[in-house]
């Protein structure tokens, strides 16, 4: 499968410019290269402008998810729209949405860990559901939003069951670029699956983004990157026989003695 991951800035609190920026990125990218599925950031409609997102949020995933499906139906392409800022009962989550080519919804996920620096809990609600495996084209994949990175017994969950490619989508800030770069070599690594990213560029209430997308191999290794700070567009064709390579060379799943290991640590 072909990914293509945009990287780009976001206006802050106007929905419908982004919007617009979209459509003409995912224009821009199919005529240029073709790719099965295109993967977009973290709460790409408003940015972070929590004390505001009760004006700027989607409502039940509208207008946006419409918006998408539209697109991949008209391009027939698979989107990973990124998450949005998203009211419904129980407040406003942070929602990422996975749409296939057909333009059907094939999965959608609350982003469970809320960020303290932030004070997300006063803004946000968290996800009351764990991350789930979900299928396109037949590939198994695991979706995290940001934050998430940090926790790996949640991308241990997806690894076990089955999931080759994680996708993470984000607003990582440049101050920790460090720690977005390890980690996402650190849980390619020890689940032995690919993971594809893609995280915001540019500023916004005194915080600079990291940008930095990548694709990282089952491996370890890193196979594209994007810098800091330019709107720029990775693209790639994954080798899902690598996942099997490496996880018949150094088998820890059938390694594991999860009943000597601890729980709810």
């Amino acid at each position: 499968m072909k990914f293509s991951i945009l990287q780009m800035d976001i206006v802050p609190g106007d929905p419908e410019a982004n919007r617009i920026k979209v459509k003409e990125l995912i224009q821009k990218e199919v005529e240029e290269n073709n790719p099965d599925t295109i993967i977009l950031p973290e709460m790409w409609t408003t940015a972070y402008t929590l004390p505001e997102l009760d004006e700027y949020a989607d409502v039940d995933g509208e207008p946006t998810i419409p918006f998408i499906k539209g697109l991949a139906r008209q391009h027939e392409v698979n989107i990973v729209a990124g998450s949005i800022a998203n009211k419904k009962e129980g407040g406003i989550y942070n929602s990422a949405y996975v749409i296939d080519s057909n333009g059907e919804e094939v999965y959608n996920y609350d982003k469970v860990h809320l960020v303290p620096m932030l004070k997300e809990e006063k803004f946000l609600a968290g996800g009351q559901k764990p991350a789930e495996v979900f299928e396109l084209d037949g590939l198994k994949m695991g979706l995290i939003i940001c934050y998430d990175l940090r926790f790996p017994e949640l991308i241990r969950s997806l690894a076990l069951e089955g999931a080759q490619v994680l996708i993470i989508v984000a607003e990582w800030p440049l101050a920790r670029r460090d720690h977005w770069r390890t980690l996402q070599m650190a849980r390619a690594i020890e689940n032995q699956m690919y993971v594809c990213s893609s995280n915001r560029i540019g500023s916004y209430d005194d915080v600079d983004f990291a940008g930095t997308s990548m694709v990282i191999n089952p491996w370890g290794d890193v196979l594209a990157e994007g810098t800091v700070d330019k709107e720029e567009s990775l693209s790639l064709e994954l080798d899902l026989e690598k996942v099997k390579s490496v996880r018949k060379d150094v088998p820890i799943f059938t390694s594991r003695v999860p009943h000597l290991y601890k729980k709810e640590l």
